[in-house]
């Protein structure tokens, strides 16, 4: 862990966000062809699609999410043992913002660098904003920013900001039009699907252990936040066509082998998306959105 003056100082931080802000993690992140299948299948591209199942095709690449993968390692490893009474028992994954700055390698070397950006003394509750830089670590170009934040109940009153600032597309409410849906997809996922995904990085058993997932209050393991986003954002793709952002907040749980349905509304270059859970009619998916490269690319079905 390196320290070093914070881009993101804020004269309305508390000190020991201050001081929280200049810690440094760097994390190394090395993938194959095979991690790249891997992580499709783990959001439910099937045998049919060989572009993101068979590394042999000519347009075999990753899907647009793989890039929330790399950067894992750095944002659940920065420590935040400098916030009141921190329990980790006590956070939530509350939003994900991926930014694609350059084409996706099907294989590399990568070097994450991330950083607190910003935290939010909500008085019962913190609320941590965590951003990860994922360069190539031999020429050094900028792949993805990843903004992470996680609320972690029972560790405000440290004092300092309450409000987050405006972070653009990262922060963004996203509230859908009042109209009906542009589009809407409809995926069910399989009783396996945690499994598989836990497979791109990770392991937590809260997705695995029906034993942990009870202690967690759940009947059993439920489906990562980050394969429900890839599930949504591969809607988008195969909808509207790729993207260069996408921003979700984590409303509800999935349970492996529910259906998801994506309502996407098209707002410009935008598209605005819901995903609930079909069985339950639960939003699991809220206040999301993408920002498409162009709209008049369409992704290959």
């Amino acid at each position: 862990m390196a320290t070093s003056t914070s881009p993101f100082a804020d004269p309305e931080d508390a000190p020991v966000v201050a001081e929280a802000k200049k810690e440094v993690l760097e994390t190394e992140y090395s993938y194959t062809e095979r991690d790249v299948i891997l992580y499709n299948l783990g959001i439910g591209a099937t045998e049919t699609q060989l572009q993101w199942a068979y590394e042999g095709h000519e347009d075999f690449s990753p899907l647009p999410t793989f890039g929330v993968i790399p950067q894992f390692s750095a944002s659940s490893s920065l420590s935040l043992d400098w916030l009141p009474n921190f329990n980790p028992t006590k956070l939530l994954h509350g939003e994900q913002y991926l930014s694609i700055k350059a084409p996706i390698p099907t294989s590399g070397d990568l070097v994450n660098s991330a950083r607190v950006l910003e935290a939010l003394d909500k008085g019962k509750a913190a609320a941590v904003t965590v951003i990860v830089e994922t360069r190539d670590k031999h020429s050094g170009q900028l792949v993805f920013e990843n903004q992470q934040t996680v609320f972690i109940r029972g560790s405000g009153g440290f004092g300092g900001k309450r409000s987050g600032s405006d972070r653009g597309p990262a922060s963004a409410v996203n509230d859908p039009p009042k109209r009906a849906p542009d589009a809407t997809c409809e995926e069910k996922t399989h009783t396996s699907q945690a499994a598989l995904y836990r497979l791109s990085g990770d392991y937590n058993p809260l997705h695995i252990l029906p034993d942990f997932a009870a202690i967690g209050g759940f009947d059993k393991p439920i489906l990562h936040g980050l394969c429900s986003m890839g599930i949504a954002g591969k809607h988008v793709l195969q909808t509207f066509g790729f993207f260069r952002d996408i921003k979700v907040r984590f409303a509800g749980v999935v349970f492996p082998g529910e259906t998801l349905v994506t309502e996407m509304w098209k707002e410009g270059l935008k598209v605005i998306f819901t995903t609930k859970v079909k069985e339950r009619n639960a939003v699991v998916l809220a206040a999301a959105a993408a920002t498409l490269i162009d709209e008049s690319v369409k992704a290959k079905l």
